[in-house]
């Protein structure tokens, strides 16, 4: 059974498994400290994580969905997003906004699954904002695509 909670102020967050989805250890310690981290739990381990980040009045980002890699494919990373967007929901934001990679074939479907809709194209956002190149799925990572969703 998978339990999702927010991590404590006093608690560390799972950098290792930040890092699945964000391999920039400045910028994910700099939207934890401006975001709210949740942590996904099963059998006392942490085996995913997101962010939730507000940006601009009434709008909150999800950041950083990350789940432990030998357990993809098990409805955790849905289980994540689904939460989020509730939490966003009680939290009175009346928009929450997604970015993943243009090469990232399995994460723009299950933002779409979850009812996400496509609204732009950041060109070229992981040559900016990255030092390495980032490869995925046997592409060059340059584009980030932009999702949102009605609250």
């Amino acid at each position: 059974m998978i339990n999702i909670r927010k991590l404590e102020q006093n608690e560390f967050a799972p950098m290792p498994l930040l890092l699945l989805a964000d391999p920039s250890e400045r910028l994910v310690r700099d939207y934890l400290q401006r975001g709210s981290c949740f942590v996904a739990e099963q059998e006392n381990d942490i085996v995913g994580v997101y962010v939730l980040l507000p940006t601009r009045p009434d709008t909150a980002e999800l950041v950083n969905v990350a789940v432990e890699e030998a357990l993809h494919g098990q409805g955790i990373g849905k289980k994540l997003v689904t939460h989020a967007v509730e939490t966003a929901r009680k939290l009175g934001f009346s928009t929450i906004e997604v970015g993943t990679g243009s090469t990232g074939v399995s994460q723009l479907a299950l933002y779409q699954k979850c009812g996400f809709r496509m609204t732009g194209i950041d060109r070229d956002f992981f040559v900016r904002h990255y030092e390495e190149e980032i490869y995925e799925n046997g592409m060059r990572l340059y584009d980030m695509v932009r999702l949102s969703q009605d609250l």
